[in-house]
């Protein structure tokens, strides 16, 4: 009889091991999966991408082209070199080509065509502004213009695996790809409390998105613009845990000791 009630105890004990593990392993997926509510076949109504505007201070590749080479090369910048490396070479100079810096008031100075406002407009607006003005002073018949940022570029800070400064090809990234060019949160990183510092026509604002949801797609910040901030934010262990000073940190470690310590008395008890 006595044995049949040690049994029962130990069976009792691994039960309720089992179920602690089992709810602590929910809450953590509740914690660090991305778009917990998407089903299957499911559409989301994304907002159509429009591209981003041009704003003041940012840097503009226009290259035109065209049939007649000899006609086009009046409205390109010239090519610049610049030394890239700890040797002096030949091999060490690359070229690039000179970019067009928009002002405080939005204006640039276009070859030829001389001050144009571009502030506001998206680059594939600029390219059919450009071409069309072109084609009326009869300067081009079938001219073809590109217009790239230069200076794109968004920063990703807090909880990832590589915080720093990206630059982005052409004009469209998501928060995602962001994250993802960041190696991703870490454990520590909070899913549901990501933050987007971003400043229009001089005024900064601040969004909150969760990455968990579905919804995140409707988001002002789901396509991100230049010189946003991404920051994720600690979750409430690594925010304590940034908070304890050296005294504390050697109770914690007193505290640790002392759980494992009782977890190997209970292995020992179980398995006897």
């Amino acid at each position: 009889m006595y044995n049949n009630n040690i049994v029962k105890l130990k069976m009792n004990r691994i039960f309720v091991i089992l179920i602690c593990s089992v709810l602590v392993s929910c809450r953590t997926h509740e914690k660090v999966v991305y778009l917990q509510d998407a089903v299957n076949l499911k559409t989301e109504n994304t907002p159509v991408y429009q591209g981003i505007e041009i704003q003041p201070r940012d840097v503009l590749s226009i290259i035109v082209s065209s049939t007649r080479p000899e006609l086009s090369m009046a409205f390109n910048l010239p090519y610049h070199s610049y030394y890239a490396g700890s040797a002096i070479s030949s091999s060490m100079y690359t070229q690039q080509q000179l970019g067009y810096t928009v002002d405080l008031e939005g204006y640039i100075d276009f070859p030829i065509l001389g001050k144009m406002k571009v502030a506001g407009l998206t680059r594939d607006q600029l390219s059919e502004s450009i071409k069309q003005q072109i084609i009326d002073d009869g300067q081009i018949n079938n001219p073809i213009v590109v217009t790239e940022f230069m200076n794109f570029r968004v920063s990703v800070l807090g909880e990832v695996r590589t915080p720093g400064l990206f630059f982005v090809t052409g004009d469209r990234i998501t928060i995602f790809e962001a994250l993802g060019r960041a190696g991703d949160l870490t454990l520590y990183g909070r899913r549901d409390n990501v933050l987007v510092y971003r400043i229009q026509n001089g005024v900064t604002h601040e969004y909150r998105v969760d990455l968990r949801s579905t919804s995140i797609s409707q988001s002002p910040v789901f396509y991100l613009q230049q010189n946003d901030l991404v920051y994720v934010t600690p979750n409430n262990a690594m925010a304590a845990r940034s908070q304890m000073n050296e005294n504390r940190t050697v109770g914690v470690g007193f505290s640790l000791l002392s759980l494992v310590a009782n977890i190997v008395m209970l292995i020992y008890t179980l398995s006897n």
